[in-house]
């Protein structure tokens, strides 16, 4: 039975159909969904979104990161960004490598939530270069 996905970013609904399963880049790790999974909320690190049909990857998305609701039935991702793999650029990801990592230098050490925020930003940037390179 499938599970009915819904990828969302700000400026449009980008996908909404049925899959085998979805794997997705939860900030924990990576997380697959298939029906009847457990209700919950996750948080997205920046990463691809696999969906599978037959057993194997069908389609990848980049997100740089956002939500999950997980229900029984139903993914629905709220994404902050969400790139076709085909679409994603390296040259992009390594300009925002690069000024993630100066505002990272730049920061004050014993700022906590700004050098997490910042890490953040490098993790999502190193996953859209590793996502270009695909």
């Amino acid at each position: 039975m499938p599970v009915e996905l819904e990828i969302v970013s700000p400026e449009k609904l980008l996908l909404s159909r049925p899959v085998e399963m979805v794997v997705l880049p939860a900030y924990e790790g990576e997380m697959g969904v298939l029906q009847g999974h457990s209700p919950m909320i996750v948080l997205l690190r920046g990463g691809m979104i696999r969906l599978y049909e037959g057993g194997q990857v069908k389609e990848q998305l980049y997100v740089s990161g956002g939500f999950a609701e997980v229900t029984p039935e139903r993914v629905t991702v709220l994404a902050t960004e969400a790139t076709p793999a085909a679409d994603v650029s390296r040259a992009e990801g390594e300009k925002r490598l690069a000024a993630a990592e100066a505002d990272y230098a730049a920061a004050d050490k014993s700022d906590v939530v700004l050098l997490d925020a910042a890490m953040d930003r490098i993790q999502s940037a190193r996953a859209m270069v590793e996502a270009a390179a695909a």
